[in-house]
């Protein structure tokens, strides 16, 4: 397993789909990023976008792993890879937006991400489809940070 920064063209847009399930959000988060993939066989398994929001910080707007591939550490790796390398590049703060439950804010939490706020109503404004997780419909996000 190797984990690189890469082009933007050596992601696929299905893999990033898997974490996001709008396009159209995520092309408006892909100029001035930084793009981190997971390759085993070189082959880009999961990727991870970030970009600078401000001032010593990044936010992380998408890490996704084809689902063939996850329980495996594979995420793990790649975030670990993904904070060090925001901190190469001067960031003190990176932060992220996650559901108010499920299985991904454990995973962030494990990772030392903290809960910041919690922004009301994000699911239903930014997203035409409502998002389901276990039968249950994501309405609110948590916005989570990690300083270094």
């Amino acid at each position: 397993m190797s984990y690189l920064e890469v082009g933007v063209s050596e992601i696929p847009i299905e893999l990033l789909l898997e974490a996001d399930p709008s396009e159209e959000t995520i092309a408006s988060y892909l100029e001035g990023a930084w793009y981190f993939a997971a390759k085993r066989d070189e082959k880009v398994i999961g990727a991870c976008i970030a970009k600078p929001i401000n001032t010593g910080t990044a936010e992380i707007f998408n890490i996704a792993i084809y689902p063939q591939f996850q329980q495996q550490g594979v995420g793990s790796g790649l975030l670990r890879f993904a904070l060090n390398e925001l901190k190469t590049k001067n960031m003190q703060w990176v932060e992220l937006s996650t559901g108010t439950f499920g299985y991904q804010l454990t995973y962030y939490q494990r990772h030392g991400f903290r809960v910041d706020r919690v922004v009301k109503n994000h699911f239903l404004d930014n997203y035409p489809e409502p998002i389901f997780e276990n039968g249950i419909q994501h309405q609110d996000a948590l916005r989570l940070y990690v300083a270094f």
